[in-house]
């Protein structure tokens, strides 16, 4: 892992990007704890809650949005990149997770049959595996990893990027996280 800084170094806003069901939720709330920031999972936001995962109308979720990045302190985990711009503004650092395609799916299939509460879920949330959510994670997100790094490198904020779960797993233990 060639670019782990110091927690601190990523400031009192720390904005956690990567794909689904790469361990953004877990990573947020260990951190939380860590440094005393309120976590804030965009999911919860953009999402119904005793929904399958129904979204909100995008005026809502930008609103809701905008009030959390607003917030003087926050571990912030979620992708919704048409708002990334104005919460890359907000934030001093940023968290990407890497992309591990079958891992993710592994992931997937593990929380969406038998973890029915978690970090980030929708609150009466009614989990069912989706076929679109499978292409999603191993077709749809693999091909926008480029796209995602190049937005956030440009941001010029404290970055670190974990490409695996062996390199998530010695940043956990390197920063001295809780799960």
């Amino acid at each position: 892992m060639h670019n782990l800084i110091a927690l601190d170094a990523l400031g009192p806003r720390i904005c956690i990007c990567g794909p689904s069901n790469a361990g953004k939720s877990t990573l947020a709330a260990a951190i939380a704890r860590k440094q005393g920031l309120p976590a804030v999972h965009l999911d919860q936001l953009y999402h119904f809650p005793d929904t399958n995962w129904q979204p909100r109308p995008p005026e809502e979720f930008a609103r809701l949005h905008a009030e959390a990045i607003a917030e003087d302190r926050w571990a912030m985990e979620g992708n919704y990149f048409a708002l990334v711009p104005s919460r890359l503004t907000r934030a001093t650092g940023i968290i990407l997770l890497g992309s591990e395609p079958w891992r993710g799916l592994l992931r997937y299939v593990r929380r969406t049959l038998f973890e029915k509460e978690r970090h980030g879920h929708i609150k009466g949330g009614q989990d069912h595996l989706n076929w679109m959510m499978i292409k999603i994670i191993l077709v749809q997100q693999p091909r926008k990893r480029q796209r995602d790094l190049g937005i956030l490198s440009a941001s010029g904020l404290p970055m670190v990027q974990l490409n695996s779960l062996r390199e998530l797993n010695d940043c956990y233990r390197t920063w001295q996280l809780q799960r």
